[in-house]
C-alpha cells in the first residue's frame, strides 16, 4: 500500500505516469497498476484521464492533501531509524529564487547528491513563493522580511539592497535624489503572483518611506531586470550581491544612497516537524554553509562584509 501511495503522489506532482515511472525507476504501466490498486482499495477514481492530459478528481485532491503529509512522516521515521551508520535515501525537494537557484542551490544540490548517492534531488526554481507544506517541498532558500513564519528558519545573513542604473540611463534621465523623484523615472519591476501595484520601501534616517513605482517593463525573473538595467532601460532595486559584478565594473551605479532600500534576510527554511528527516538536516547544513561562503565572495567584490 505504501508504494501505491508513493506512485500516486509522484504521478499527481508530475502529471504523467511516464514521468512518475522515470522518477520512481519503474515502468509507466507499473505506476498505472499501483494507482489502479489504490483506487480499488479506496473505491473511487483518483485521476481524470484523457489521451492528452490527466488531472486529479475531487477525491484525488483530498487524498493528495492528506497522503503527502503521511508520507512525509513515514519518511522522517524511516530516516531516524536508519540514520545511525546509514545513508539517507529517497527524494529531496528544494526551492529557491531563480538567481540564487542557478548560482547557489544548483551547485549545492549536485554536491549533496554526489555525497548522498541514494538520494534524488528535485529543484523548483521560481521567484514565486511556494507553500512548502502544500507543495510537499522539503527545503527552501528565501530572501524576505520574515515577520512571521510557521517554518523553521535558519538565518544565513542580513542582505543589503541597492537602487541602481546604467550610466547611460542616468545620463539620459538623470539620477533620482530622493524617494519622491521615483515617480518620474522608469522603474524595472519584479512581478509576483497576485501583485497589483509596485512599491519600494526606503530608509530615511531610520524612518521607512514607501513610494509607488511605475515602469513599462516588468518580469518574474530578477535576472531579466538586471539585464534590462545594464542596457539602460531604467532603475532597478536589487540585493547588492546579485549586482556585485556590475557595480564593481561600473556597468551599474548606485543612486539615492542617502535613502537605501530596507534590507532583507536570506534564510534556509523547512517545515516544522517533530522529527526532521536526516536528508533535510544534511541538505540544510550544507546549504547554510555554502550560502555564507557565496555571499562573502560576492560582497567581497565591493569591499563589503557579510552581516550575520
Amino acid at each position: 500500500m505504501l508504494e501505491n501511495m508513493r506512485a500516486f503522489v509522484t504521478a499527481a506532482e508530475s502529471e504523467s505516469f511516464s514521468e512518475a515511472g522515470r522518477r520512481l525507476r519503474i515502468s509507466a504501466n507499473m505506476v498505472s497498476h499501483r494507482i489502479q490498486m489504490l483506487e480499488k482499495h479506496l473505491a473511487c477514481r483518483l485521476f481524470n484521464r484523457t489521451t492528452r492530459r490527466m488531472s486529479l478528481t475531487e477525491q484525488g485532491r483530498v487524498f493528495y492533501e492528506n497522503v503527502t503529509e503521511a508520507l512525509r512522516l513515514i519518511e522522517a521515521a524511516e530516516s531516524h531509524v536508519t540514520e545511525l551508520g546509514a545513508m539517507p535515501r529517497g527524494a529531496l525537494r528544494a526551492t529557491a529564487p531563480l538567481h540564487l537557484g542557478r548560482r547557489l542551490m544548483a551547485p549545492v544540490a549536485a554536491r549533496y547528491q554526489e555525497t548522498h548517492p541514494h538520494m534524488d534531488v528535485r529543484l523548483r526554481l521560481s521567484e514565486h513563493v511556494i507553500d512548502l507544506v502544500a507543495e510537499a517541498v522539503d527545503v527552501a532558500l528565501r530572501l524576505d522580511a520574515f515577520e512571521d513564519s510557521s517554518l523553521i528558519m535558519r538565518k544565513v545573513a542580513d542582505v543589503e539592497r541597492v537602487v541602481c542604473a546604467a550610466p547611460a540611463y542616468i545620463e539620459r534621465a538623470g539620477a533620482p535624489e530622493q524617494p519622491s523623484d521615483l515617480a518620474s523615472h522608469q522603474c524595472l519591476l519584479l512581478r509576483f503572483a497576485g501583485a497589483r501595484e509596485f512599491r519600494w520601501t526606503l530608509d530615511s534616517g531610520g524612518r521607512q518611506i514607501t513610494e509607488p513605482v511605475r515602469g513599462h517593463l516588468e518580469a518574474d525573473d530578477g535576472d531579466v531586470l538586471t539585464v534590462w538595467a545594464m542596457e539602460g532601460r531604467g532603475l532597478v532595486m536589487k540585493p547588492r550581491f546579485e549586482v556585485a559584478d556590475a557595480l564593481a565594473d561600473g556597468r551599474l551605479v548606485p543612486v539615492m544612497q542617502a535613502y537605501p532600500p530596507t534590507p532583507v534576510t536570506l534564510a534556509v527554511l523547512y517545515p516544522a516537524r517533530q522529527l526532521v528527516p536526516l536528508k533535510v538536516k544534511d541538505f540544510a547544513d550544507l546549504l547554510l554553509e555554502e550560502a555564507r561562503r557565496f555571499l562573502s565572495a560576492e560582497l567581497g567584490k565591493l569591499g563589503d562584509k557579510l552581516r550575520l
